[in-house]
């Protein structure tokens, strides 16, 4: 992790702000994108610049208001209270179109890692794009160790702060001056510059910083934990960003073309992170369509997004990514929901792909009767017998569990903490036709209460609900790194899940020696061996708790007072 400002020396000279910002995102690409053709092939594009020094009045950011921080607003604050904040310090444009983006109900926001590990991970996956936090230092301390564990290879930048910095807006000035010491043309194509919770309570204002410097792109987002629900979702603000800002610049003009070339078929993006194998595999069901596979979204590198846009529908393989939706739809791009799973999913997405690239129906025919009995076989040869309980946050829950039932599993119950949107409305019709529960935006309580009500063979969810069912000696497998980790589309994905599940599946004798080997050990305070068992005290607890209340209040009483006031 580098702490960019202790690399300045000193304060910049004059600062580079774009005039020529971003097309506004209301213009319509008129038919398919014409100014996506063949650009150049270096850096970016070549934008005017003009100098200042400093920001103009007009520009300062606004101090923050609320308790906390020493007049700013403090990471220990509840939701409600951060919420507070940032609408009052001018976020509530951002918040609102977050609920809306990404709707809670019917429950609060699921246990999950920080959201903001979404975007983190969408930007150290990019080529040529630096990313860098603003927040407390916990937060970035726990957000870098995460990209690393799940295996970023690019640094992290960070921008600290204090309460001084943060309540005179010298914060906004040190991000300021953090993207200029990054946006080196030879080096970056964009530089991510992502608001934690503390600084969008405050309302630092991303949104003022330059648009390009010296060619290099800046997007500036919040991703705060009390405004977007889930990592996954927050995969998709960046994204969705990104695409906004790629098809702003093609509406002005060429644009890079892809390393490769373009396409001499007509493609379909496809949206939200899989497998690297899944979309080789889409690409040879889009074959005998006509049709190839564009870009994965989020993309690995700025220059795919021009050729994402430059689609002739897009695949929402993942149905939660609203933004980037929005941004496809805006360039009157057609959506198609589902994804090519299992024999079923397969032919309903050929048949939904073919209308609305209009395909010749005897093309969408002759690649069913391709690929389909192929599917069918590979389901056939590796057959999976159980009941299953699936739960997850990655958004391929349901997908997963279409391909388990295709492949002779009892499914009882998915879970997934992302929404329902109208992209997922097939996948849901054909589980709860063969009678399965569907949780969106489901919690921990409700998951572990799948696995004790249907008592599965095989329980396959989060860390908690993996313990949760080992504890009950039922075999359980990690959903993100063992379920997700593998081909789920066509041919290659239908027979993918059989051997890791129908294998754990078969440890459940394994599962009852050592259950009937450790009991009486005790669980929960009581685990351990022990002379003399522990015994509850709710005595002492109610008085514990009653003292934690009162030094609740007491912060709460002292965050509310105004600067230089005693509590």
């Amino acid at each position: 992790m580098v702490t960019l400002i202790d690399n300045l020396k000193g304060k910049l000279g004059k600062q580079d702000i774009a005039l020529a910002a971003a097309a506004s995102s209301s213009l319509p690409l008129a038919g398919r994108v014409d100014g996506l053709q063949a650009g150049r092939e270096g850096g970016a594009l070549p934008l005017s610049d003009a100098l200042h020094d400093p920001l103009p009045a007009a520009a300062q950011p606004p101090s923050p208001q609320g308790g906390g921080m020493d007049g700013g607003v403090s990471c220990h604050a509840g939701k409600e209270q951060l919420q507070e904040a940032a609408r009052a310090a001018g976020k509530s444009e951002v918040l609102d179109q977050y609920a809306k983006d990404y709707p809670l109900g019917p429950h609060d926001q699921p246990q999950s890692m920080c959201p903001a590990f979404g975007s983190l991970r969408v930007g150290l996956r990019m080529k040529r794009t630096a990313t860098i936090l603003s927040g407390s230092a916990c937060c970035v301390y726990g957000l870098t160790f995460t990209s690393h564990f799940y295996g970023a290879r690019r640094t992290v930048g960070y921008v600290p702060f204090n309460s001084e910095t943060l309540v005179t807006g010298k914060l906004f000035e040190d991000i300021r001056d953090a993207v200029h010491l990054m946006a080196d043309p030879a080096l970056y194509d964009a530089v991510v510059i992502i608001n934690l919770c503390v600084p969008t309570a405050s309302g630092v204002p991303l949104r003022i910083l330059p648009k390009v410097i010296d060619g290099v792109r800046i997007i500036g987002i919040d991703v705060p934990g009390f405004g977007v629900p889930t990592h996954a979702e927050a995969k998709d603000v960046l994204a969705g960003a990104m695409l906004a800002y790629a098809r702003a610049e093609a509406e002005q003009g060429p644009v890079q073309a892809p390393r490769a070339g373009r396409s001499q078929r007509p493609t379909v993006s496809l949206l939200g992170e899989m497998f690297p194998v899944d979309p080789v595999g889409i690409g040879q069901m889009l074959e005998p369509l006509g049709l190839a596979a564009g870009p994965v979204v989020p993309t690995r590198e700025w220059r795919e997004l021009y050729a994402a846009l430059d689609c002739q529908a897009v695949a929402a393989i993942h149905p939660f990514y609203t933004a980037s939706i929005r941004e496809f739809e805006t360039a009157g791009r057609p959506i198609v929901g589902s994804a090519p799973v299992g024999h079923d999913g397969t032919d309903a997405w050929l048949s939904a792909i073919g209308e609305a690239c209009s395909v010749p129906a005897a093309l969408v025919s002759a690649a069913k009767d391709k690929f389909l009995p192929a599917i069918r076989g590979a389901l056939a040869a590796k057959p999976i017998s159980g009941k299953i309980t699936v739960s997850g946050y990655e958004g391929s829950e349901l997908l997963v569990a279409r391909l388990l039932i295709e492949s002779g599993a009892d499914v009882k119950y998915v879970g997934s903490a992302c929404p329902k949107t109208r992209w997922s409305e097939a996948d849901l019709a054909w589980l709860e036709n063969r009678g399965v529960e569907v949780q969106f935006r489901a919690s921990l309580e409700q998951d572990l209460r799948a696995v004790d009500r249907y008592q599965p063979g095989l329980a396959i969810g989060t860390t908690p609900v993996v313990q949760h069912a080992k504890e009950r000696a039922t075999p359980s497998l990690y959903f993100t790194n063992l379920i997700s980790a593998r081909p789920l589309m066509g041919v290659a994905g239908a027979g993918s899940l059989a051997t890791v599940v129908n294998a754990a599946m078969a440890n459940k004798a394994r599962f009852d020696v050592m259950k009937d080997f450790f009991e009486g050990v005790g669980e929960g305070e009581n685990a351990g061996i022990w002379q003399d068992t522990p015994r509850d005290r709710p005595e002492f607890k109610k008085k514990q708790l009653a003292k934690l209340a009162a030094m609740q209040a007491a912060l709460n009483n002292s965050l509310e007072k105004p600067i230089g006031e005693t509590v």
